[in-house]
């Protein structure tokens, strides 16, 4: 599985690429198969999304799993303070898609 991440051009926000736009949630990532690299560069020119990449993932009974640990932090949030991570199934949360 091959999914995309980057950063909110306007926020900064860590988003993932869920096959229509961005979100914020790891777990909304599609597999984008062979097409990463034309919709990285229709993203970019864009102007909506910085330094998107490609990466690999696999897609697990807990929603879908960056294979690099660099990429699983990245969507996973803050590690010294777990209280503060994304929390997708949180009533409490706003959902937004970029």
């Amino acid at each position: 599985m091959k999914i995309l991440t980057g950063n909110d051009l306007k926020t900064g926000a860590v988003t993932w690429w869920d096959g229509s736009g961005w979100s914020l949630y790891v777990d909304d990532a599609v597999d984008v198969g062979d097409g990463g690299d034309a919709i990285i560069a229709r993203e970019e020119s864009a102007r909506r999304i910085n330094a998107p990449y490609e990466i690999e993932a696999e897609k697990t009974q807990s929603g879908v799993r960056p294979a690099h640990i660099k990429d699983r932090i990245r969507g996973l949030g803050p590690t010294v303070r777990p209280d503060l991570t994304l929390k997708p199934g949180d009533p409490n949360a706003v959902r937004e898609v970029i």
